[in-house]
């Protein structure tokens, strides 16, 4: 067979190929502009279910302290601030005993204890929130408010500085209770994730810093932290994600009181909790819209909270010399 009959034979392969590539790309794209065009739908149609609250409490809905159902007066700033207070204490909590779990699974446990270990950790994030909400109303509250909260209020209550933080009766339910019970969940999907990024670190890099002298903290403050920053701001802000949209578990221990107070032991609510215990009491149409419009706030606080992840992302990366 001649060379010219070879390549007449082979254009039907590579029509093939390249009408294959194409459809795949456009197969992706659809799936990727789908995506985006769902996410713009879901937030749309909460802005229009809202538009009766905006319409007529404006910019006073985000910023009032209010909400009287009886009266009629709407005001999102009780659950907005009681969603982000409980989420940052929450992240107080796991990001450090995350990064500790991760640092003893790759570096310091013994092999055949970092699988059985690191399943166990994993599957708490396969437990409902109804039951982290159920476990903290009955046992974690009742602990908080005969050992815990007495002793912050009589130690710290007086403080000039922290004291409002800690003032208040130890009832065991508020914002306190709620986010250490938020920490505890969103712990497994950060320290996952930090498990395996650390695991990607280079051996050499740590052998190379463990040569020259370095602790174990100090490894992983000058190696296995400045090499895999990037990947554990990722996965930080996905366990704030998860504490912003939380709903069952903060509902059981939060207090549901639409009080706005500085006092981390008193009670508070979230957007979430707000939605979840209200929607089917709402009678009249103000009311619905409100908390729609409390759902459409929630997706705007998470859309900024992941876009300054996605900010801080690219300017480690380009201090990093990263272009993607």
């Amino acid at each position: 067979m001649s060379a010219s009959a070879a390549s007449l034979d082979q254009r039907p392969i590579v029509k093939s190929g390249a009408s294959a590539d194409r459809t795949f790309q456009l197969i992706t794209a659809g799936a990727a502009w789908f995506v985006l065009i769902l996410l713009a739908g879901i937030a749309a149609s909460m802005a229009w279910g809202g538009r009766l609250a905006f319409k007529t409490f404006g910019w006073r809905f985000v910023t009032s302290p209010d909400w009287d159902a009886v009266g009629g007066h709407f005001g999102a700033l009780v659950p907005i601030y009681g969603t982000l207070v409980t989420s940052a204490i929450a992240l107080l909590i796991a990001v450090p005993v995350s990064i500790g779990i991760a640092l003893f699974l790759t570096d310091i446990a013994p092999r055949w204890t970092r699988g059985p270990i690191a399943i166990a950790i994993e599957l708490l994030a396969a437990i409902p929130s109804i039951i982290y909400g159920m476990w903290g109303l009955f046992v974690f509250a009742p602990f908080m408010a005969a050992h815990v909260e007495p002793w912050l209020s009589d130690h710290l209550g007086g403080n000039a500085i922290v004291g409002p933080l800690f003032s208040g009766p130890p009832i065991g339910i508020g914002m306190l209770t709620a986010g250490i019970v938020l920490g505890i969940m969103v712990i497994p999907f950060i320290a996952a994730v930090a498990r395996e990024v650390f695991s990607a670190v280079p051996a050499p890099l740590r052998e190379s810093a463990v040569a020259l002298g370095s602790t174990r903290w100090e490894v992983l403050r000058s190696v296995t932290l400045p090499y895999t920053r990037s990947a554990m701001i990722g996965a930080i802000f996905l366990g704030l994600g998860r504490a912003l949209g939380e709903t069952m578990a903060v509902t059981f221990v939060l207090g549901n009181a639409h009080d706005l107070s500085a006092s981390l032991l008193m009670p508070s609510n979230s957007i979430a909790a707000a939605i979840a215990n209200e929607f089917t009491e709402a009678d009249t149409d103000l009311y619905r819209s409100s908390l729609i419009a409390l759902g459409f706030l929630l997706f705007v606080v998470t859309f900024i909270v992941l876009s300054i992840a996605k900010l801080l992302l690219m300017r480690i990366n380009k201090q990093m010399g990263r272009t993607h």
